[in-house]
C-alpha cells in the first residue's frame, strides 16, 4: 500500500502541487472574501445589520435569507468539489501512468463538477459540506475543514453522560455511513453517476471492508504525520547543535542554518498543499482494490499524453532560481537577527487578562466560595460568576435556573427564599470533600474580590420571574463602590439596555455563542464576550477600532488559547487557569520558527 500511495502521489507530484498551490492561494485572495461578501449580501438583503443567537433562527427561517443561503451552498459545494475532482483526476492519470496538465485536469473537473446543480445530486452538498468534516479525518478540502463543534458544546455535553453517550453514538452512525460512502465521489468524478447511483455502487464496494478502510486511511495519515514531526525535530536539533559547536555563529553557521530553517517552511508548505491529495490517493487505491478484486471495470479519465521535457527543464531552472533568491534573503535575515539588528523576542503592547470560568471550576465547585479562593491561588485576573434572584428577591450566585445539578433539589431559583437555599449542599455534587459548600450571595463575592483585588464579570441569567433585577445588582456593585472593577454581562441584550437606563457608566458586555457583522451597533454594549468558534482577526480589529473590548470564552485547550492570543483578544475566559497563564507568558516572546511557520499559515491556510 505505502509503494502505491507513493508511486500515485510522485507520478504528477508537480501538477498536484501546482494545482493545490494556485487552489490555496487563489481561495485566500479571491474565493473566500467572494463567499464571505455574498453571506453579507444575503444578511443585508433580510434586513440584518448582525447576526447574534437571539435573532440567528428568525434570519434561518426567512423564506428569502433561507432561498439565498441555499444557492450559496450550492455555489460553495460546486466551488469545493472542483478542488476535490481536480485531485481525483490527477491520481487517476497517475495510476493508468499517464501525465497530465494543471489545465487539463481542471478543465474535466469543472465538466464534472457543474453535475452538482442537477437534481438528482440535490443531496451531494450534505456529504462535501457537512459528513466529512463532522467526522474531521483529514480527507476533505482544505476549505472546509476548519468546520468544528463550539468547544462550549463540547463541554456542555462532555459534562452530562447522556449526552455523552448520544454524541458518541451519533458519530458512531455517521462514521458507518461516512464509509458506506467513502467512494461516492470517485464514481461520481470517474464514472458520472448520480448521487444515489454512487452511494449504491460505494455501499457494495466498501460491503466487508469499513473497518480495514478506516485503519488504513487513519493509520497512514498517522504515519504522515509522525514522520513530518520527525523531520521537524531533527531540523530544531541540527540548528541547536550549529549554535552549540560554533559558538559564535560565523558565515557557515549562519548559512546552515538559513538551509535548515527553509527547509522546515518548505516542508511545511508541501504537507499543507498535500494534506488534500495524500487522503484522496489513500482512498483512490483502495477503491481500485476493491473494484479489481469484485471484478468490476475500472473506468477511468480519458487523458492526452504530453511531452514533458521542456516543462520539465524550465521547471527546474525556476525551481533553483527560487531556492537561490530564498537562501539569499533568509541568509541576509539571519544574519540580521544575530547580530541584533532585528529583536524577536518582542514585548506585545497589550495587556491580556485572564478570567477564572465560575472560579476555579475544575478543581473546585462551581460558583462557590471555594472555586473563587482557588481562582485568586491560581493567578486568575477576572472571576466570571452567574447571578440569579431568589423568591425573596435576593441575589444568589448560581449558574442553572434550577437547583438539581448543583444540590439535588429540583426547585428554581424564584421558588425558594435565600434562607431555604443557604441550607443546601453545594459542593458534594462535585466531591464529598466539599460537603456543605454554600451558595453564596453575591455581595458576599464583591466584599471577597474587592479584598484581593480582583476584578468580577458578572453575568445576569434572567428567568423572567425577577423584579428590579438589574437595578438591585447595580445598588449591590455601589454599595462597595465597586463599579470600576466589575463589568455586568449578559446574554439577553435587553438586559443590558436595562442596566444602561439605570446607570450608564456601569460597563457592560453582551455574551454571544453566536457574532456575525457589524455586532459594534449595538450601542448598550460597551465590550463583547464571544464563543471563541465566532472569533475571528476580522471580528477583533473591527471591535478594537470602535474602542471595544473582546473577550473570549470558553476556551480550555493550548490550540484555542493560542488562537485567542494570536487574534489578540483583551480577555480569555478559560477552566484551565494556569493553562491559560502560561501560554500568555511564553506568547510575549518569539520564536523565529514559530514566525516561519505563522507566516505560511497565514499564506496558504
Amino acid at each position: 500500500m505505502k509503494k502505491s500511495i507513493k508511486n500515485i502521489l510522485s507520478y504528477n507530484s508537480k501538477t498536484l502541487i501546482g494545482f493545490e498551490l494556485i487552489y490555496k492561494l487563489v481561495s485566500t485572495i479571491i474565493f473566500i472574501p467572494l463567499f464571505l461578501t455574498i453571506f453579507k449580501l444575503i444578511t443585508k438583503i433580510g434586513g440584518y445589520n448582525y447576526l447574534t443567537i437571539e435573532n440567528l433562527i428568525k434570519f434561518i427561517t426567512n423564506p428569502l435569507t433561507l432561498l439565498f443561503l441555499i444557492i450559496l451552498i450550492i455555489l460553495l459545494t460546486f466551488y469545493i468539489l472542483i478542488d476535490i475532482s481536480t485531485i481525483i483526476i490527477i491520481l487517476d492519470s497517475s495510476y493508468q501512468k499517464k501525465k497530465i496538465t494543471i489545465k487539463n485536469a481542471f478543465t474535466m473537473a469543472c465538466q464534472k463538477s457543474l453535475n452538482v446543480f442537477k437534481r438528482k445530486n440535490f443531496f451531494l452538498p450534505f456529504l462535501v459540506l457537512f459528513l466529512i468534516p463532522f467526522l474531521n479525518i483529514g480527507i476533505s478540502s482544505g476549505f472546509i475543514s476548519t468546520i468544528k463543534i463550539p468547544e462550549f458544546i463540547l463541554d456542555f455535553i462532555t459534562s452530562n453522560k447522556l449526552l455523552s453517550i448520544l454524541y458518541y453514538i451519533l458519530i458512531f452512525i455517521l462514521a458507518i455511513i461516512l464509509f458506506r460512502w467513502l467512494y461516492v465521489l470517485h464514481y461520481f468524478v470517474l464514472e458520472d453517476c448520480n448521487f444515489k447511483e454512487a452511494r449504491i455502487k460505494s455501499t457494495n464496494l466498501s460491503k466487508n471492508n469499513k473497518l480495514k478502510d478506516f485503519l488504513k486511511l487513519t493509520l497512514s495519515q498517522f504515519v504522515i504525520g509522525i514522520i513530518y514531526v520527525l523531520f521537524i525535530l531533527v531540523g530544531i536539533i541540527l540548528i541547536t547543535l550549529i549554535y552549540k559547536w560554533l559558538g559564535k555563529i560565523n558565515i557557515f553557521g549562519n548559512i546552515s542554518i538559513t538551509i535548515i530553517w527553509l527547509l522546515i517552511a518548505i516542508s511545511f508548505i508541501i504537507v499543507i498543499l498535500l494534506a488534500t491529495p495524500i487522503s484522496y490517493a489513500i482512498i483512490s487505491i483502495l477503491y481500485y482494490r476493491h473494484k479489481d478484486k469484485i471484478k468490476e471495470n475500472i473506468k477511468h479519465v480519458k487523458v492526452k499524453e504530453i511531452n514533458n521535457q521542456k516543462i520539465n527543464k524550465r521547471f527546474k531552472i525556476f525551481k533553483y532560481c527560487i531556492f537561490v533568491l530564498l537562501i539569499g534573503c533568509a541568509t541576509l535575515f539571519t544574519y540580521s537577527v544575530i547580530n541584533g539588528k532585528y529583536d524577536l523576542n518582542i514585548e506585545y503592547i497589550r495587556t491580556m487578562e485572564v478570567t477564572a470560568h465560575r472560579g476555579a471550576s475544575v478543581d473546585f465547585p462551581e460558583n462557590t466560595m471555594k472555586a473563587f479562593i482557588g481562582a485568586k491561588e491560581y493567578g486568575a485576573d477576572w472571576i466570571e460568576l452567574d447571578v440569579q434572584q431568589t423568591k425573596d428577591k435576593k441575589l444568589i450566585v448560581l449558574h442553572d435556573t434550577n437547583l438539581r445539578r448543583t444540590t439535588g433539589v429540583n426547585k428554581n431559583t424564584w421558588e425558594m427564599t435565600y434562607a431555604e437555599i443557604e441550607k443546601l449542599d453545594a459542593g458534594s455534587f462535585f466531591d464529598s470533600k466539599f460537603k456543605g459548600e454554600k451558595i453564596p450571595l453575591l455581595e458576599d463575592v464583591i466584599k471577597y474580590a474587592k479584598e484581593n483585588n480582583l476584578k468580577l464579570n458578572i453575568e445576569l441569567k434572567p428567568t423572567g420571574n425577577e423584579e428590579n433585577f438589574e437595578s438591585s445588582v447595580i445598588d449591590v456593585i455601589r454599595k462597595y463602590d465597586f463599579q470600576n472593577n466589575c463589568v455586568v454581562t449578559s446574554q439577553v441584550y435587553e438586559v443590558l439596555e436595562n442596566v444602561k437606563k439605570y446607570d450608564k457608566d456601569i460597563k457592560t458586555v453582551y455574551v454571544m455563542s453566536f457574532a456575525y457583522g457589524d455586532i459594534t451597533n449595538l450601542k448598550s454594549a460597551d465590550s463583547f464576550s464571544i464563543e471563541a468558534a465566532s472569533i475571528n482577526r476580522t471580528l477583533v480589529k473591527k471591535v478594537h477600532n470602535n474602542g471595544k473590548e473582546i473577550y473570549a470564552w470558553t476556551v480550555n485547550t493550548n490550540e484555542s488559547i493560542n488562537k485567542m492570543i494570536e487574534y489578540n483578544v483583551d480577555n480569555i475566559i478559560t477552566d484551565n487557569i494556569t493553562l491559560a497563564k502560561k501560554l500568555i507568558y511564553s506568547s510575549k516572546t518569539s520564536n523565529i520558527i514559530q514566525e516561519y511557520i505563522k507566516f505560511i499559515e497565514n499564506i496558504l491556510i
